[in-house]
C-alpha cells in the first residue's frame, strides 16, 4: 500500500483557519486535488484548492456541498471534517443554547458531512477523518459542552465505522492539541495569571516539548497518512496526535 495522496480527491470541512487550513496546505503540497468549504470566515489562502461556502451545521447545505465538492473532483476518496467550534461552559451554569450549539458545531455538522461523504463512497470506498479532542475523554470544567459533543463525536466515529466497512468506507478520528483558534479563545478567556498557569500545565502534561504542536508540522503528515492507501486497514480508532497529553489505551 502506498502512503502517497497524489491525485486524491479530498474534502476539508472548515478549511478557512486552523487546522482546516493547516489539512489543506499538507495535502495540496503533496499532490492531492483538494475542495476546501468555509462559512463565515474567508480563507486565509486560496492556492491549492477550489473553495465552497457551507454550513456544516445545517444538513441540507452540508449534503450540497459534498454533492458539489464530487462534482468539481470527478468523485471523492476522502473526508477531513475539521469544522467545529469551541466555547467555554462551566457546569451548574449552562442554558439550552449552550447545550445546543456545541452539539450542532460538533456532533450535528459531523454526522451530516460523514453520511453525505458515505453516499458519495459506498461504491467505490473511501477514508473519512473526524476531529476529536482529549477534552472528549478527560472533560472540562471549563468547556463541558464542548467536551460532551466530542465524546459523541468519538461514539460516533467507532458506530459509522462498523457499519460502513462492510462497503470498504473506513472512519477515524484524531483527537490533536495543536495551536488553534480555538486555543486562542481559551487563553482569552482567562487572567493573565490564568494564562500563565495554563502554560505550566502544557509544559508538565505533554512530554513532547511541554506545549501545543504545529498543525502543520505536527498533524499534517498524519492526515496524509490517514489520506492514504497505507491507512486502509485501521477504523473506529481514535487517534492522539498531542505529544503525549493523551496516552490512549484500547
Amino acid at each position: 500500500m502506498s502512503s502517497s495522496v497524489e491525485a486524491r480527491r479530498v474534502l476539508v470541512t472548515g478549511a478557512a483557519t486552523g487546522i482546516g487550513a493547516a489539512a489543506v496546505a499538507a495535502l495540496s503540497a503533496a499532490g492531492a486535488r483538494v475542495v476546501g468549504t468555509f462559512h463565515n470566515t474567508e480563507p486565509v489562502a486560496r492556492a491549492g484548492a477550489a473553495w465552497i461556502r457551507c454550513d456544516v451545521t445545517d444538513q441540507h447545505s452540508a449534503e450540497e456541498a459534498v454533492a458539489e465538492a464530487v462534482t468539481e473532483l470527478g468523485g471523492l476518496d476522502v473526508l477531513i471534517h475539521a469544522a467545529g467550534n469551541w466555547q467555554p461552559a462551566i457546569p451548574g451554569q449552562l442554558d439550552a443554547e449552550d447545550i445546543r450549539s456545541m452539539l450542532d458545531a460538533n456532533f450535528g455538522a459531523t454526522v451530516f458531512t460523514n453520511q453525505a461523504a458515505y453516499a458519495s463512497m459506498k461504491s467505490s470506498g473511501g477514508q473519512i477523518v473526524n476531529f476529536g479532542s482529549a477534552e472528549g475523554v478527560t472533560g472540562s470544567p471549563f468547556a463541558a459542552t464542548y467536551s460532551a459533543a466530542k465524546a459523541a463525536v468519538h461514539a460516533w466515529t467507532r458506530s459509522a465505522a462498523r457499519l460502513w466497512a462492510a462497503d470498504g468506507v473506513t472512519v477515524n478520528a484524531v483527537a490533536p492539541a495543536v495551536q488553534t483558534p480555538g486555543a486562542d479563545r481559551l487563553r482569552d478567556t482567562l487572567s493573565p495569571e490564568g494564562v500563565q498557569q495554563l502554560e505550566q500545565q502544557l509544559k508538565s502534561a505533554i512530554p513532547l516539548g511541554g506545549k501545543l504542536g504545529d498543525p502543520v508540522e505536527d498533524l499534517g503528515p498524519v492526515l496524509l497518512f490517514l489520506s492514504s492507501d497505507a491507512a486502509k486497514f485501521i477504523t473506529g480508532q481514535l487517534l492522539a496526535v498531542d505529544g503525549g497529553l493523551q496516552m490512549l489505551g484500547a
